[in-house]
């Protein structure tokens, strides 16, 4: 057995985690899970898999399940939504914003209807997912309104009388308008969060850092490249200026007397519109590397 690689059984404290069963969040929040060198067997997924290589077991719930069961200790953290979070109030400790699954959860009526202001929506029934989201919203605007819960299929409402507006989730909005309907209140912006329960014993909670740490450090690769050239020695200063990496850049000799090579981490969108100008201050050889995780 290689070492370093013990089996999940040899673990003598483990934390669980709650993560989405099927849909878009799953699959982002699985491969963020890769991305951090944990191996979940995926192949006989039911409602529990064990990772091999970390104290860690993963249980897939519903999305509108995960905040209860991390609150009440089925699960230890879970990655959700904030709409989620917010929905069902438990008392969570939100640890971490994670950059995905990002989305709106807006109000929505018939193309067809005029529409003045937020004063439109009194005393019309508004079907939603998300009744405590939208009475807090109307409760502020002072708007008196009938909120109608449903769940599932809320945008199809209207179209068939059930009510005269919707209040659910919008990506790209195409759904709304194959729907017949267009967004006029954008209300609440959500992305995927590792959430954790309020009570982790130390022990639990080292682990979680430790997993938290993962994460944060395949969030800082993205988007960055790990640039080398080779430069003249009298060029550093002004490449450095140019192009400043996390600190410093790191500059090694080269046999040739009078040059360098240069290695820096810097963001992939600030490289090629650089690149002449890297070439006319003396520049060679200069690769562009893919980067997968970053420590600090």
């Amino acid at each position: 057995m290689p070492i370093g690689k013990p089996p999940f059984f040899l673990f003598t404290i483990m934390i669980r985690l709650a993560i989405q069963a099927k849909g878009r969040l799953s699959e982002e929040s699985t491969q963020l899970l890769q991305e951090c060198g944990l191996s979940i067997d995926q192949s006989k997924r039911k409602l529990l898999a064990k990772c091999e290589d970390f104290p860690l077991e993963i249980i897939y719930l519903r999305d509108d399940d995960i905040p209860g069961a991390v609150s009440t200790g089925v699960a230890d953290v879970g990655i959700v939504g904030m709409n989620e979070v917010v929905e069902r109030g438990y008392n969570l400790d939100v640890i971490h914003k994670l950059g995905f699954g990002k989305c709106r959860i807006s109000l929505a009526l018939p193309k067809g209807e005029e529409y003045a202001g937020i004063e439109w929506f009194s005393s019309k029934r508004v079907a939603t997912s998300y009744p405590v989201i939208l009475a807090k919203y109307f409760k502020e605007n002072q708007i008196d309104a009938e909120i109608h819960q449903i769940a599932g299929s809320v945008e199809v409402a209207p179209s068939v009388g059930m009510a005269d507006a919707i209040f659910d989730i919008v990506s790209s909005g195409g759904t709304l308008i194959s729907n017949g309907l267009k967004e006029v209140e954008r209300v609440f912006f959500s992305e995927a969060v590792f959430v954790s329960r309020l009570d982790l014993t130390p022990e639990k909670d080292l682990i979680v850092k430790q997993l938290l740490s993962r994460f944060q450090s395949v969030e800082r690769s993205r988007g960055m490249k790990y640039l080398l050239m080779n430069l003249p020695q009298n060029m550093v200063d002004q490449v450095s200026a140019l192009l400043p990496g996390m600190r410093s850049p790191t500059i090694l000799p080269l046999a040739q007397k009078g040059w360098c090579s240069m290695h820096v981490v810097v963001k992939e969108r600030e490289i090629w519109p650089k690149l002449e100008i890297l070439k006319s201050l003396g520049a060679e050889g200069i690769l562009v590397l893919s980067l997968e995780k970053m420590m600090l």
